[in-house]
């Protein structure tokens, strides 16, 4: 969901610029703004106690991010790192919420946001627990595709690396490009010089 930067800005939202490998915010921290990415790329994750990283979204411009604290006043699920230099807008929390109060429209749209992101997580979570790498990949791709994220929306290239697919999937990256191989001898998807198309 894109919240128009102009309203933002009229509450008393700002600018904040950050650079590549930045840490935003860190999972467990106490959540202040509403953040919407302008510019860039941030992945949201989660780190096990070993390091690895399990991506929870790839935040593009002019969606939201974190916005769970905002709602329960929990701390943060999850850590936000830009991948990119970034441009993001925050508002303080409080101001989010009287923004919410005056504006029925956006407050309906956040919540579908919330709730695609919340049916999303419910059928990878699915797909996951019958431990199919190829109907996981297979999931993943045809929910980006359809809802026009990661995916170009002109050729149906995947903008995510195979080690993010892995990331996200929570699948090793050995079994992600084995199993997109397999994908494109099934003629489900095309690789073409590195890229993958669906």
């Amino acid at each position: 969901m894109m919240i128009d930067i102009d309203i933002l800005l009229t509450l008393g939202a700002t600018y904040k610029k950050v650079a590549a490998g930045e840490v935003i915010y860190n999972e467990g921290g106490i959540c202040s703004f509403y953040h919407q990415l302008v510019n860039g790329s941030v992945r949201w994750i989660n780190i096990d106690d070993n390091g690895n990283e399990f991506i929870q979204n790839m935040v593009e411009p002019g969606e939201c991010f974190g916005e769970i604290p905002l709602f329960d006043d929990g701390p943060y699920a999850a850590s936000a790192i830009a991948d990119t230099e970034s441009v993001i807008i925050r508002l303080h929390k409080s101001l989010f919420y009287q923004l919410l109060a005056e504006r029925p429209d956006i407050h309906m749209a956040f919540s579908k946001t919330i709730s695609e992101r919340l049916r999303f997580k419910f059928i990878l979570l699915k797909e996951l627990a019958h431990h199919d790498p190829e109907k996981s990949i297979n999931t993943l791709l045809t929910y980006l595709k359809k809802n026009k994220k990661n995916v170009c929306t002109i050729c149906n290239k995947v903008k995510l690396t195979r080690q993010q697919i892995a990331n996200m999937t929570g699948l090793r990256v050995e079994t992600v490009i084995r199993t997109m191989r397999h994908l494109h001898e099934k003629g489900e998807l095309v690789i073409d010089k590195g890229k993958v198309y669906f």
